[in-house]
């Protein structure tokens, strides 16, 4: 069984920057395409940012420019860098993970970021 502990939500002024991190375990961390989703009050969950086994990465178009996904495979941990946070940004944020070779979806129990003055 895959298991995913995301941390290093908080509450953050605009044009603050967070790092987030998330913990896999139970699979070949290597292998896995990793990806964070965030999801905001009253909207559907959508995709931040994914990473694959190779490195190539792809974020949501709001995100570009500000934030970096990157793995670490020693420590099964992926981090999503946040920079220049906006209130728009405030989302319960989850990490995924796509595990060959039958490609099961597995989620995080989610950590809160709020940008707020």
């Amino acid at each position: 069984q895959v298991q995913l502990v995301e941390s290093g939500g908080g509450l953050v002024q605009p044009g603050g920057s967070l790092r987030l991190s998330c913990v896999a375990s139970g699979s070949i961390f290597s292998l896995n395409t990793m990806a964070w989703y965030r999801q905001a009050p009253g909207k559907e969950r959508e995709l931040v940012a994914s990473i694959t086994s190779g490195g190539n990465t792809n974020y949501a178009d709001s995100v570009k420019g500000r934030f970096i996904i990157s793995r670490d495979n020693a420590k099964n941990t992926v981090y999503l860098q946040m920079n220049s946070l906006r209130p728009n940004d405030t989302a319960v944020h989850y990490c995924n993970a796509v595990v060959p070779p039958l490609r099961n979806n597995y989620w995080g129990q989610g950590t809160q970021v709020t940008v707020s003055s």
